[in-house]
């Protein structure tokens, strides 16, 4: 299991916590049966093997699921000793008392040598359940004590044996002896006084028992104490794990170590979002089982300024004084997901927009500006007029309109930024792209000590941005209605159309296979970037016919062009066996003879598969679900290119000027971009089929 803090430590899924115990004489009434008693774990910090810092394990987590554990000599199974009696949590530390009941060569070694004062300690065997890494600096609250990192917190712990052992590691723990046969022989149940003197003890003896007196009659067995009801922690650890003497089944075991690698995946992505700038919400994150899209929002929030929001009731004249309050109270009439509204406003501007939720356009509009606005009904164009000659109003909805714009922008599918090539241009000019293609290999220096000159040959590639964008209004309609979220939904709308246009242009290209200066199409087999037929699905066999067509590329010297492929292009419907051809350490062969079964994956690892619905969509030429592609990282040698003006790869937001009478307020959302086929080695195409 993965819990401390590397992912790559390796913990052990089983751990014994060790202390003093003590046997004792049996009286007349055990049937010369030897007793032991322990204060086996008193809550504090222990060094276990296999744990790179100090353990503590939370008791409350315990689960002690029966009460005849099984008694052994060094945790071996086959070297039987006895069983408990008694298992209980008694004033934050864990005791047992039990019989060395078993007749075997280790059992009686155990009496002989505690008659011979030998000190023997217990070993107490728990299989882990869940773990927690404290690390450094921080500090955490287990069984009502405040431990600093680093340590191990054992959450859940399943108790499955108690050990006879020789060292100890829990240096609190004790044992108490009893000094005759009178004394009680069962451990009091919860009596402080009497786990204070086991704790207060310095030294642990063990009493020699006397030569048993054969009896004159049988008695009765004795009989074991009642335990006290499980916590709630226990039985919600008795549901994960088998506490039987048997070895546990393969998939509880399996199970818990699933969830130990999540946890681990869990607390790595949660530091890699604080990125240490943020340790008091990492440390609550871990100990509250924070996931990441909630750490994210904390940070966030952290990461703002803070801006004072002035509220003091609810009528006019104590109107929210900060803009973003009206904002947020359109996003949430908008439907926008409340983690998506809380990560964009501080805690301030949320508690005061949650005040006014439910309120129509008019009354938004008459807040936002700060005055009181004829009816719109009676006087439409003074309301118009009233509402956006203030400066407020206006800036409002403009920001409203972009934050939705964008939202929508984000919903579409983006893979097209997995496999082109984002680039930024300064204007509306075709540009070209030059592509050095000389040979600059080192040459040996001739006894002159003269040093050739590289070649500067250069290929060329257009590329060409355009403005694509559409108006959208605050219309008389809308506020009749009285329908906020009807403003808010058309910017997103738009939103998503701009990153449609994207998408389409983007795959609408790749799929024309465009005629290049040649006069041959892109994905030629003459470029030596096509090949078709029925071994060219997409299977071991192909993949690797793929790769080494991508590998015999060459510069326009004649020289091999030295760059590999890392994406694996798919459609839909081929994605599940992409990803199983990805991550499948071994495949059976089922078609092909001779090879044999099962047998090592070659291409396990190799590429990243992206996938997107647009390839197979026949709404677009060309579209397929069998054709897949291998293309090199966009950023070495791009195959398609994607510019956007300066640089701005999101839509704009816009208010214009309108007739008020008419449309209200309208705005203008747009982008600026271009989308041109580069460099054809840059990829290679399967057709799939013949």
């Amino acid at each position: 299991m993965t819990m401390t803090l590397s992912p790559t430590q390796q913990l052990p899924d089983q751990l014994s916590f060790i202390c003093p115990l003590t046997i004792e004489a049996a009286g007349e009434k055990q049937s010369g049966i030897p007793q032991f008693r322990m204060v086996a774990y008193t809550g504090g910090l222990m060094r276990i093997e296999g744990f790179p810092h100090p353990v503590v394990v939370d008791l409350e987590g315990l689960a002690i699921d029966r009460q005849d554990i099984p008694v052994r000599l060094d945790h071996q199974s086959r070297q039987g000793v006895g069983h408990t009696q008694r298992v209980a949590v008694e004033n934050g530390s864990l005791v047992a008392e039990g019989l060395v009941s078993r007749d075997t060569s280790w059992a009686r070694d155990v009496i002989r040598s505690g008659q011979n004062g030998f000190p023997w300690q217990a070993s107490i065997g728990a299989a882990v359940v869940d773990a927690q890494f404290i690390p450094n600096g921080q500090n955490v609250t287990v069984n009502g004590r405040t431990f600093d990192g680093p340590i191990h917190v054992v959450r859940k712990a399943v108790l499955k044996e108690i050990s006879f052992v020789d060292n100890g590691a829990d240096s609190s723990t004790s044992a108490r002896i009893a000094a005759n046969s009178k004394e009680q022989s069962s451990m009091p149940h919860g009596t402080q006084s009497q786990a204070t003197t086991a704790q207060q003890q310095s030294t642990t003896t063990v009493a020699a028992p006397a030569p048993a007196t054969p009896p004159t009659t049988d008695p009765a067995p004795p009989k074991a104490p009642t335990m006290p009801p499980a916590s709630p922690a226990a039985i919600a650890a008795r549901a994960t794990q088998d506490v039987s003497d048997a070895p546990a089944p393969e998939a509880p075991m399996m199970q818990m170590r699933k969830q130990m690698a999540e946890e681990t995946r869990r607390i790595q992505a949660i530091r890699s979002t604080c990125d240490g700038k943020h340790p008091d919400i990492e440390a609550q994150a871990i100990e509250e089982g924070w996931d990441v899209t909630k750490t994210e929002l904390h940070v966030l929030r952290a990461s703002r300024p803070q801006v004072p929001v002035a509220i003091q009731g609810t009528g006019q004249s104590s109107r929210p004084s900060n803009p973003q309050v009206f904002e947020a109270v359109a996003l949430m009439a908008s439907g926008l997901p409340s983690s998506r509204v809380q990560a964009l406003y501080a805690e301030p501007v949320l508690e005061a927009a949650d005040k006014l939720r439910g309120i129509g356009v008019q009354e938004f509009c008459e807040m936002a500006c700060g005055q009181q606005l004829p009816r719109f009904r009676r006087d439409a164009t003074g309301w118009l007029q009233a509402a956006f000659s203030s400066a407020s109003l206006p800036g409002v909805l403009s920001n409203i309109a972009n934050k939705m714009l964008l939202e929508g922008y984000n919903y579409v599918e983006d893979a097209w930024r997995r496999i082109a090539k984002v680039a930024s241009v300064n204007d509306f000019k075709e540009h070209t792209r030059y592509r050095m293609t000389g040979s600059f290999k080192f040459q040996q220096v001739g006894p002159d000590g003269e040093i050739k000159h590289g070649q500067l040959d250069e290929q060329q590639f257009g590329q060409k941005a355009d403005t694509h964008g559409i108006m959208f209004a605050l219309t008389r309609q809308m506020i009749i209605n009285d329908d906020l979220g009807a403003f808010t939904d058309i910017p997103r709308q738009i939103g998503m159309g701009a990153a449609e246009a994207i998408a389409e242009a983007v795959w609408a290209l790749w799929l024309s296979n465009p005629t290049q200066a040649d006069g041959k199409a892109f994905f030629h087999a003459d470029h030596n970037n096509y090949s078709e037929g029925a071994d060219t699905a997409l299977s071991i066999d192909g993949l690797t016919a793929a790769e080494i067509l991508f590998a015999q590329q060459v510069k326009p010297n004649g020289k091999p062009l030295g760059i590999m492929p890392s994406l694996l292009l798919v459609p839909p419907g081929l994605k599940v066996a992409a990803e199983m051809l990805m991550k499948s350490l071994q495949l059976n062969e089922t078609t092909t003879t001779n090879k044999p079964k099962p047998s090592t994956n070659p291409h396990a690892g190799k590429f990243d598969v992206v996938s997107s619905v647009y390839l197979s969509n026949t709404s677009f030429t060309n579209a397929s679900n069998k054709a897949w592609y291998l293309l090199a990282d966009p950023n070495r040698l791009s195959a398609i290119e994607v510019a956007f003006l300066n640089g701005v790869d999101r839509p704009t937001v816009e208010k214009t000027d309108a007739d008020f009478s008419t449309l209200g307020v309208q705005f203008r959302g747009f982008i600026d971009f271009g989308v041109r086929e580069q460099d054809h080695r840059g990829a290679v195409k399967l057709k799939g089929e013949a």
